[in-house]
């Protein structure tokens, strides 16, 4: 889907209110009733479910944040702001954003987004560090400790497989590649040829 916030012409930082009032006024324009005998009915229609579909996920994302009540005072539209980009995928722009905001407004909605931040690049010791962080802050949060169990059993799995544990059969890329040439040398021992190009 578009950016929500696109389809209604706002700025992520707008205010409930300024949501409301684009949403009112594009729905006012768009409606179908007044496409009704037009030939652009279909597109009418079409535009004014984009528009209900963004003005809906604008509500949703906005009633998780205040249902968790890890937004508060000015930092709420803050937040709201670089979850999308952490769900969008642009984890760069996340960081900056997050690395600009005060230390006293470092929440739990803060270590969460900036262990997915940390995460995406790799850094796994500090994402475990701040989703631990975020779950402290927030212990009711599920999304919070979903993630700090996740990262922990990705953690684990590898571990295992390090230590030549669990992974597929016990059987790496170098022991394949070992085999072959074993059975390659074996096979010219014996005057054939197992692989042609050695």
């Amino acid at each position: 889907m578009t950016n929500p916030y696109t389809v209604l012409g706002i700025d992520p930082s707008a205010t409930d209110e300024e949501v409301k009032k684009a949403y009112r006024e594009l729905a006012k324009k768009y409606h179908p009733d007044n496409y009704a005998d037009s030939p652009l009915a279909d597109l009418a229609q079409e535009k004014m479910k984009e528009i209900n579909e963004a003005y809906d996920a604008i509500q949703r994302e906005r009633d998780k944040a205040n249902s968790s009540d890890s937004y508060y005072g000015g930092s709420y539209s803050a937040f709201a702001e670089i979850r999308r980009y952490v769900e969008m995928g642009d984890f760069y722009e996340a960081g900056i954003r997050l690395d600009a905001i005060k230390q006293s407004e470092r929440n739990a909605e803060w270590f969460y987004l900036k262990g997915r931040v940390n995460e995406s690049r790799g850094f796994f010791f500090e994402a475990s560090r701040c989703y631990d962080t975020a779950c402290a802050m927030d212990p009711q949060n599920s999304e919070y400790r979903s993630a700090a169990d996740r990262i922990k059993n990705n953690a684990q799995t590898f571990d295992n497989r390090r230590q030549g544990g669990s992974s597929a059969g016990g059987c790496s890329t170098c022991d394949i590649c070992s085999t072959l040439i074993c059975a390659d040398c074996c096979c010219e021992c014996m005057g054939g040829d197992f692989i042609s190009c050695c």
